[in-house]
């Protein structure tokens, strides 16, 4: 039983289930609709989370159905978890070159610069891939980083305004009558730029506008100039709006392109290539490339060379202009001949002396030996024979240079002795500048300068006989024992640090400016000009031991020789100037090609030849 007014359980239950049924019926009528409308005028949603956003309704606005076929759609952007790009209204030109920008790593700051050969080739192959990526995606037209973006820009309006005949801008023209009538030119195309909104275009003002309006008089040109205004507000308002720039042309409408390609010499080669790539690709591809410098990484000829001495400061191989190659060993000098690689003893000091350093004069027939003992002797070596022995100095003798009939010479006595060997005096001149041993020491014969370094980190450069220096030069950190002379270019002096150092600086010493400096990574022990090339050669000790050769003023590497398990400690170049000598610790002279004949000062092939060209 239940009470009046109530329901049974069972009525109760089919009352809930009547209206469930008429509510989910009702539900069903409601989607169905609002699915077809939303199936007509719209793309399906997919199944995943979308990110489309609905504008809300407007004040005072009531919802309409859009009249509009439904090939028309709503130009709303839907994003979903799909993502398809869209290059319409895109500068790729430009948009390629500013994202493909060159960016090569500056391996003079990186301090590990043992695999820079290695990184040159890579770098190399880049940018032949990056030429041809451009030749493949434009053809002809390669663009740059920076030129041609204007032209690219105007390309576009041009082409575009040969395409669309929307109008948008009224021009007076004067009709048969006298009156001015109004007529429609072609719009610009808008060009999005790389912000991804279009520029506004730029619309007359009061000049424009007052060459439209007609004379007072006649009311129908009145209306005419009322509608064209309002039209040009209208089509300035829809393009201020920011939208994702569309082509408005019909697709399916033939149209001549603006710039043809350019037809190939072998159309049939080109239609039937099996290459993935453009003709011009593959000549490019195929081209012969620049062939490398073939420098050999193993030196041709060793010899040993017992009692070499493992001192930094000292300077013991020479190699004179008469193809003889002076080695210092222990207290005794042997000369090697380059043309019957024959070996001679040309002297052996007394009184437990010790050789300390070598240097040639510049004709090749004398030789200056330095030792221990602060003597320097000269020697003539064609007859072997010690003609004059020069006092002067307390302490070794570690550095010696010529220039022509003067002879300096650097000691651990902190001085440099300026000797002139015809007269009967021991020396002429003296500089006492350096505070520690004197090293290094090289004179610049066509410019009359000396170069001197020492232990003290100092380089100083010396006008002449000149006691006050032209320049010092305090930027390196370490010993300075490697100098060299550019024989291509006036002025121009190398010098490298030792082991906290590690640096080749190069300087302008016309005006004192310090000019590359390159950070090697290894002491720097010797350098030496090339002279048929202007490349240089270094060598090295802590901690890799190597003989780098560099262009200069590039200071890019072009070869990198290992061989020595000591320091390379000195350094000589052959009178031709294609090989170079180092010495080491380990007790062994080593002989390389680096460099390539001369060809300007190659000699005729035969007598008979030289004979003709002294015909005048």
């Amino acid at each position: 039983m239940h009470p009046p007014g109530e329901p049974s359980s069972n009525s109760n239950l089919n009352y809930s289930n009547s209206n469930s049924s008429n509510t989910s019926q009702n539900n069903t009528t409601t989607n169905n609709n609002n699915n077809s409308r939303r199936n007509i005028f719209e793309t399906p949603r997919s199944p995943s989370r979308s990110t489309r956003t609905v504008d809300p309704p407007r004040l005072n606005e009531a919802p309409s159905l859009i009249s509009t076929s439904p090939r028309r759609r709503n130009h709303k952007s839907v994003f979903s978890d799909r993502y398809i790009p869209n290059r319409t209204g895109i500068d790729l030109q430009t948009a390629f070159s500013l994202s493909n920008e060159e960016v090569l790593p500056d391996l003079r700051n990186n301090k590990n610069i043992d695999n820079e050969i290695e990184i040159r080739k890579e770098e190399e192959a880049n940018r032949t891939f990056s030429t041809v990526l451009k030749a493949e995606l434009f053809g002809d037209n390669v663009p740059m980083t920076t030129v041609g973006l204007s032209n690219s820009l105007n390309t576009i309006n041009n082409s575009s305004n040969n395409r669309l005949n929307k109008p948008k801008f009224p021009t007076v023209r004067p009709n048969s009558t006298g009156n001015m009538s109004t007529s429609r030119t072609i719009p610009d195309h808008p060009v999005t730029s790389l912000t991804g909104s279009p520029p506004r275009p730029s619309v007359p003002s009061t000049p424009y506008i007052s060459s439209v309006i007609p004379p007072s008089g006649s009311s129908h040109n009145n209306s005419a100039t009322t509608n064209s205004l309002n039209s040009i507000n209208k089509d300035n308002e829809d393009n201020s709006v920011t939208s994702t720039p569309r082509r408005k042309t019909n697709l399916f409408t033939y149209q001549s392109p603006q710039k043809s390609r350019p037809i190939s010499r072998d159309l049939q080669q080109e239609l039937y290539s099996l290459s993935p790539v453009r003709q011009e690709s593959q000549k490019l591809l195929l081209s012969p490339q620049k062939k490398p410098r073939n420098i050999s990484k193993v030196p041709y000829r060793v010899l040993d060379a017992p009692e070499l001495s493992d001192d930094f400061y000292l300077n013991l191989v020479d190699w004179g202009q008469q193809d003889i190659l002076a080695v210092g060993l222990g207290d005794s000098v042997y000369l090697w001949d380059g043309a019957t690689q024959s070996v001679d003893r040309l002297c052996n000091l007394s009184n437990k002396d010790k050789v300390t350093s070598l240097n040639w004069i510049g004709s090749g027939t004398h030789l200056a030996i330095g030792t221990s003992k602060g003597l320097v002797e000269i020697w003539d070596a064609t007859k072997i024979k010690c003609v004059r022995t020069m006092t002067g100095h307390s302490l070794r003798v570690s550095s010696l240079a010529w220039n022509e009939h003067i002879l300096s010479s650097g000691s651990r006595d902190r001085s440099i002795l300026n000797r002139d060997v015809r007269i009967e005096n021991h020396y002429i001149n003296k500089f006492e500048s350096h505070k520690q041993e004197v090293c290094g020491l090289k004179w610049n014969v066509e410019e009359n300068k000396l170069a001197s370094g020492g232990n003290d980190n100092k380089l100083f450069v010396w006008d002449g006989l000149n006691p006050k220096p032209l320049h010092q030069f305090n930027d390196h950190i370490a010993a300075v024992k490697a100098i060299a002379w550019s024989p291509h270019q006036r002025g121009i002096l190398a010098s490298g640090g030792g082991t906290a150092d590690k640096t080749i600086k190069t300087w302008n010493t016309l005006t004192g400016n310090m000019i590359n400096d390159v950070h090697t990574g290894s002491q720097v022990c010797n350098l030496i000009w090339s002279k048929n090339s202007n490349e240089i050669v270094s060598t090295h000790g802590y901690s890799r031991n190597q003989i780098i050769v560099w262009k200069y003023p590039s200071m890019q590497q072009i070869a990198q020789l290992t061989g020595h398990t000591y320091r390379v400690l000195y350094l000589s170049l052959s009178p031709d100037g294609e090989t170079i000598v180092t010495g080491a610790g380990d007790e062994t002279l080593r002989f390389w090609n680096v460099f390539e004949k001369n060809k300007h000062n190659e000699p005729p092939s035969s007598v008979l030849l030289d004979a003709f060209s002294q015909l005048r």
